[in-house]
């Protein structure tokens, strides 16, 4: 056999066992994660919040009590998360914003949403600015097109 040949087959060795370990990390970690959001979910409280101001921020910018940064890991630190500057009664606070739920938002808007500790994983619109033209807007606007040139 050609010593290239061998090489080649050492490095698809190497590769499929590779992947074979991040497929078993990874659903390890997903387990871990729907864990997570089912304890969340459980100790989750509804406020009614009003919105401030909305921004992907660092973690050491955003405003976070100081144990809250501590805590976290050096990859979540350094990226970018959404972070919601919210009025909950008399009470200005910061809190992380799940990411879809985050594109759903708008600042000056008050929302019912439900809150587990400084991490919002649902919100509800009650007043304030919409988004105008989202998915299901574009949607219907194609069917009302497509029923009125097959009438």
């Amino acid at each position: 056999m050609p010593v290239w040949s061998i090489i080649l087959l050492i490095v698809l060795v190497l590769a499929i066992a590779a992947l074979v370990v991040l497929m078993i990390v990874g659903r390890k970690r997903q387990k871990k994660q729907e864990e997570q959001m089912q304890e969340m979910a459980k100790t989750a409280q509804t406020l009614n919040l009003f919105i401030i101001d909305m921004k992907k921020l660092r973690m050491k910018d955003s405003g976070l009590p100081k144990i809250v940064a501590d805590s976290t890991g050096r990859m979540a630190k350094l990226t970018k998360m959404p972070i919601l500057k919210v009025k909950a009664g008399n009470r200005v606070m910061s809190l992380v914003c799940d990411p879809d739920v985050y594109k759903t938002l708008l600042p000056k808007q008050e929302v019912k949403a439900k809150v587990s500790g400084i991490y919002v994983l649902s919100a509800r619109y009650i007043r304030g600015p919409k988004i105008e033209g989202g998915k299901e807007a574009k949607k219907q606007k194609k069917m009302d097109k497509l029923l009125d040139k097959l009438r």
